[in-house]
């Protein structure tokens, strides 16, 4: 392996040299290479959020349990099977007895251990290993211990609906406790886990070069290497996947979905999942502490010229906080806001705020985040159109979660944001509750407050009966869209670019990239 990677590394420096239209030399044999929307912040599942790390490290790791091909029902993973107690407090797993991580150390009862008690417990040893920022994931859990070698029971502390699906998020993905007290703070540059591909190298900015696990437990996979290449400018990913410097890019932009459809020489993959794309609103200073002014802004928003000129028909409007995706837990009662200037511009008079200044966070490219230049500066244009002055801040993807995730205030008045999530708990939990503030650890950016919304969302993720927490999620939803405290936009149907030679991709709804199967002959 380490010929074939000097090999790889000899075909990358002249095409990361060349010129974004340059002809390149084709990419190595059975070697992957993809195009990705950012650098990656982390190789450390437990401490990133965004869905361009997930797709890197959910090749590099396996979790207790996953998500079914094709869909977002949870299936046996390192776990073979498990049994949950009557009250639904007690899960108990039977790990896989024949797997070990990539660094050679045993998967065991003992590292799902490790790997929980490193995120929940501060006194834990390697806690400083993190920040672990959705550690709220698994804030249920009491205890997690080993009862066998290859056996582990996780006790709650009340019951949790989605615990199993956020076991098969990557937040539970599990890591090498030998890596993590090999590498400490570092382990996220050099992770090891058990996936069907092996942690070669990360050069930054450049590359993460992963090489095929030939022991993995699900069978080896085709491929004999896979190259993420961090490519921001999307002009930039559509240039090099003509040129073949990429074999698939993801987030394709909606300019370029034609064209690429219209090519044998390339596959286009579209799938519909639970994204959001919306606006954060900064509800603690400045304008959209009134209400009106948060609706106003919903109102003066052309979502729809957004969706079909700007997208080109690749999303559909949102109406709330909740992606119709879930589809058992949508409120189809809630329509979205309409293209209303007028009574935009009576809301804002209303509230006193006429010519108002704005100070709005956009970001060049990150996942999901759905052409957001062009996005931020049509939003800027219907913003001026009710009177209303906009400043746009541009910041690189991981700089601009630096200055949105620690909250907006004393910073900006609004910021784009996008979520993909795997519940209809997740986002309004992590995002909208009054405990979920970012001085509290979570990610409710605006500061947005409604204690009947705090109590829906608990009763909801504590109940085992998917009707009542649907009629739960449902009347959450009516309360956030009167409140409004984010503009809701789009909710977006993924897509990638592939070239024909590429066999068994399939995109998944999680919006993860499954590259266990893929084949380039």
């Amino acid at each position: 392996m380490k010929r074939s990677l000097r090999r790889i590394a000899t075909w990358l420096i002249p095409a990361l040299a060349a010129m974004p239209f340059q002809t390149l030399a084709q990419t190595p044999p059975n070697v992957l290479v993809v195009g990705q929307v950012a650098e990656p912040k982390s190789l450390d599942p437990a401490q990133v959020t965004a869905v361009n790390d997930f797709r890197i490290m959910m090749n590099l790791y396996d979790g207790l349990v996953r998500y079914r091909d094709g869909t977002l029902d949870v299936e046996p993973a390192l776990a073979t099977e498990w049994e949950i107690s009557d009250d639904g407090t007690v899960y108990t797993f039977t790990l896989r007895d024949d797997v070990t991580f990539h660094d050679g150390s045993a998967f065991d009862a003992d590292a799902v251990v490790f790997n929980f008690e490193r995120m929940l417990e501060e006194e834990h040893p390697y806690h400083d290993t993190g920040p672990f920022p959705l550690a709220f994931f698994f804030s249920a859990v009491e205890d997690v211990e080993a009862t066998g070698e290859h056996e582990v029971r996780f006790t709650l502390n009340e019951p949790y609906a989605p615990f199993l699906s956020n076991l098969a998020y990557p937040t539970g993905l599990i890591v090498s406790p030998a890596a993590v007290k090999e590498h400490g703070d570092e382990f996220g540059r050099q992770p090891s886990g058990t996936g069907p591909f092996k942690f070669e190298e990360w050069v930054s900015n450049s590359r993460v070069v992963a090489s095929r696990n030939e022991d993995y437990w699900d069978g080896a996979p085709p491929l004999e290497a896979v190259v993420f290449r961090p490519i921001t400018d999307a002009n930039t990913r559509v240039a090099e996947m003509l040129a073949g410097g990429i074999d698939l890019m993801v987030e394709v932009p909606p300019d370029n979905v034609a064209m690429f459809e219209e090519d044998p020489l390339f596959n286009v993959y579209e799938q519909a999942g639970p994204h959001l794309w919306f606006l954060i609103l900064n509800l603690r200073e400045g304008p959209f502490t009134d209400q009106r002014m948060r609706q106003a802004i919903n109102y003066a928003i052309d979502k729809r010229a957004l969706v079909d000129d700007v997208l080109q028909g690749t999303a559909e409007v949102a109406a709330g906080p909740t992606p119709p995706a879930f589809a058992w837990a949508y409120n189809e009662e809630l329509d979205p806001y309409p293209h209303d200037p007028e009574r935009a511009r009576e809301l804002i008079g209303e509230a006193g705020f006429e010519g108002a200044e704005l100070t709005f966070y956009v970001t060049e490219g990150g996942s999901g985040m759905l052409a957001p230049i062009p996005m931020g500066s049509a939003i800027q244009a219907d913003l001026a159109a009710v009177g209303l002055d906009v400043k746009i801040e541009t910041y690189e993807w991981n700089t601009f979660l630096g200055q949105v995730n620690p909250g907006l205030e004393g910073k900006a008045d609004m910021a784009q944001m996008a979520w993909m999530t795997n519940d209809p708990d997740t986002l309004p939990f992590l995002a909208l509750r009054t405990d979920a503030m970012p001085d509290q650890g979570g990610f409710n950016s605006g500061y947005y407050s409604n204690p009947e919304v705090d109590d829906l969302l608990e009763r909801a993720r504590r109940s085992v009966d998917q009707e009542e927490r649907a009629a739960l999620y449902k009347e959450m939803q009516a309360i956030v869209h009167e409140d409004a405290p984010w503009a809701f936009i789009a909710n977006w149907k993924q897509n990638a670019v592939a070239s024909a030679a590429i066999e068994n991709f399939q995109l998944q709804p999680s919006f993860f990239l499954l590259l266990h199967d893929v084949a380039k002959p």
